[in-house]
């Protein structure tokens, strides 16, 4: 009995365990997985800006400039040039650059200079100069037109390089002008007298109002054609003379006194004027085909005492903040490439001497392979190489000016003139 109830003690234990196993329901197992955790999308970093250079130079009538500043903005990783347009008086355009460059100011970093400006200017410490540039790039001052690096040349050091040189020559119809006298025109074989006959006997041809046209507003113009009319100061009182010869003959506009190289060009362009004594820059805006008179109705010719010599420059402010900038912008400017873009783009006389032979440059502009650009060339002269030419230029033009106004003798301009150019 006892054994049947230990059995039977241990058959209910091992029911119940049963039962309490059945009655257990196994709940699924869940695992959480950790929450996904998305790396936000980096911001896209803003492209660094560029360094400002800034280009203090005169307009430009032709597209050179804006394909010059275009080109190197597209190509320099770290820099980006803005022109400051400056006026077009190069007497003015002195005196807005000097007031900035004397205050030490370094608001320009790039300047464009008329030749006549750099021996002032290197003197007073405001140019940097520029052999270590010529250096670190493997150039040579006669890698370059030699009057455009002369002009800025101080004591043993340079201080510029070329923008583009310049001469002044006459511009002349050749649809008007009779062969023989284009002939003559070109070989430079002539006097201003020979001129002002050519001028009597077609002005009025094919709508044309004058005869002549060239600057002879009070400014820096007037001192170069003075020096054309002069024969470069040999004859004073004949060079004013020519000029008031041909007002008096009425061959000029009335207002031939406010003309300056923008009034001589629309006068040409317009098809008001036979004869226009200019500078390169016109036969880019002729080559644009954009105006009445079109190229190939135009004809070169030295003048008869010879072209002054002109140009304009480059140099770098002592005082910019950015002279890393400058000299890149400055080097390109100069150099080949920004070269070669100012003699296509404007017919500029390219101041990097190997662009003379380059096919490109030849191609585009009519000037250079003209035998009578290639006389005018030939046959340049220099303004009055004086320390203070800014005063002597002052003089020169005040004097003519008031002489051709008629507000003054002749024989009063010529002394004053004679008196500054000895000083």
């Amino acid at each position: 009995m006892k054994r049947f109830l230990i059995v039977l003690l241990i058959v209910s234990l091992v029911m119940g365990l049963v039962a309490c196993a059945s009655n257990q329901v196994e709940e699924p197992v869940v695992t959480e997985e950790a929450p996904v955790v998305t790396e936000p999308e980096p911001t896209p970093e803003p492209p660094p800006s560029k360094i400002l250079i800034n280009f203090a130079v005169q307009a430009d009538s032709t597209p050179a400039l804006e394909k010059l500043v275009e080109a190197f903005n597209e190509q320099s990783e770290m820099y980006e040039v803005k022109a400051t347009i400056m006026t077009n008086d190069s007497g003015q355009m002195h005196d807005q650059l000097l007031n900035s460059l004397s205050s030490k100011s370094g608001e320009y970093d790039v300047i464009s200079m008329d030749v006549v400006w750099a021996g002032e200017f290197a003197a007073a410490g405001y140019l940097e100069p520029i052999d270590q540039l010529l250096m670190d790039k493997g150039w040579k001052p006669t890698d370059f037109n030699a009057g455009s690096m002369d002009s800025g040349k101080y004591k043993g050091k340079n201080y510029v390089l070329p923008y583009f040189p310049d001469l002044g020559f006459i511009y002349f119809r050749s649809d008007i002008v009779s062969a023989e006298d284009v002939a003559i025109l070109q070989s430079g074989d002539y006097t201003f007298d020979d001129l002002i006959a050519m001028g009597e006997k077609y002005q009025g041809e094919m709508g044309t109002k004058h005869a002549f046209v060239y600057q002879s507003k009070q400014y820096e113009g007037l001192t170069c054609n003075l020096n054309e009319f002069s024969g470069n100061w040999t004859d004073i009182e004949g060079g004013l003379n020519y000029m008031k010869q041909m007002m008096d003959k009425n061959l000029t506009p009335e207002d031939i006194l406010n003309y300056t190289e923008g009034e001589v060009h629309n006068a040409l362009l317009n098809g008001e004027a036979v004869f226009a004594r200019n500078w390169p820059y016109v036969n880019g805006m002729l080559q644009s085909g954009e105006h009445d008179v079109k190229v190939d109705q135009i004809g070169y010719a030295p003048l008869p005492k010879g072209g002054t010599v002109g140009g304009w420059i480059l140099g770098i402010n002592a005082n910019s903040q950015n002279p890393e900038g400058a000299k890149e912008f400055l080097t390109f400017l100069a150099g080949p490439e920004g070269q070669k873009i100012n003699a296509i783009e404007g017919s500029y006389l390219p101041g990097f001497n190997a662009l003379l032979e380059d096919e490109e440059v030849l191609a585009a502009n009519k000037l250079l392979t003209d035998e009578g650009f290639q006389n005018a060339l030939a046959r340049t002269i220099p303004r009055p190489v004086v320390p203070n030419y800014s005063e002597v230029s002052d003089i020169i033009q005040i004097s003519a000016h008031e002489y051709l106004s008629g507000n003054s003798t002749i024989e009063d301009a010529v002394v004053r003139i004679q008196e500054a150019l000895a000083e």
